[in-house]
């Protein structure tokens, strides 16, 4: 990964904005609780965290890549937005990572994965992971490729074969996997299909704990 972004990291941000779509929708939903916790999985410039900590300022925000050139790029673009006491990065892998090693922090309220599922090999796993890492009441929020369904072909084809030039893959079982996972972790999905399909979003939602100790009256 480092390879990959030593020099894409200074456009990176600048550049993703016209193809990685949903984003945004993704961030206007996050809504996390006061004073709750959210972490970005593959966090990359950090550009999410600083556009979440923008919009929600009553919570605390937590990422991690894999990538030390992307991380570089994400502590000085937090350290610039004068967001150090409220977002912090580490370097990590999504596939074993556990928040109380990197961050001190047990679960999250909100899960962040954002394009990031289409570069991950062992996909599923960071999916488990993620799902794990919730809180009760918390929710993974997901966006990425799509099946591009109701698109043209040729544009299938040529979107497909650029992104394989940066180790990128739609993942075609993503919604019936995060199904699978669901019904396993007795977790609520919904999922879109944004812009005729270019993106796939989904919403993973854990159950409250109930509430015990309650007699009867």
């Amino acid at each position: 990964m480092d390879a990959i972004y030593r020099y894409q990291r200074f456009f990176y941000d600048a550049t993703r904005k016209y193809y990685l779509l949903g984003r945004d929708r993704l961030l206007a939903e996050l809504a996390p609780p006061p004073g709750g916790r959210v972490l970005e999985i593959a966090c990359g410039t950090g550009r999410n965290l600083i556009l979440a900590a923008r919009r929600y300022p009553d919570a605390r925000y937590y990422g991690f890549d894999i990538s030390n050139a992307m991380l570089d790029t994400a502590r000085a673009a937090i350290a610039r937005n004068g967001l150090c006491d409220r977002v912090s990065v580490a370097a990590g892998d999504a596939t074993e990572f556990t928040g109380d090693g990197l961050f001190g922090v047990s679960s999250f309220d909100r899960v962040v994965i954002s394009y990031a599922v289409s570069m991950i090999p062992p996909w599923r796993t960071a999916l488990q992971r993620a799902a794990d890492a919730l809180t009760p009441g918390g929710r993974l929020h997901i966006v990425d490729f799509g099946e591009q369904e109701r698109l043209p072909r040729w544009f299938r084809g040529a979107l497909r074969a650029w992104l394989a030039k940066f180790s990128v893959e739609p993942r075609a079982a993503l919604e019936p996997e995060l199904a699978a996972l669901a019904a396993r972790l007795g977790l609520q999905l919904r999922c879109a299909h944004l812009y005729r399909g270019y993106a796939t979003y989904a919403v993973l939602e854990k159950p409250r704990a109930p509430i015990s100790g309650r007699s009867a009256t």
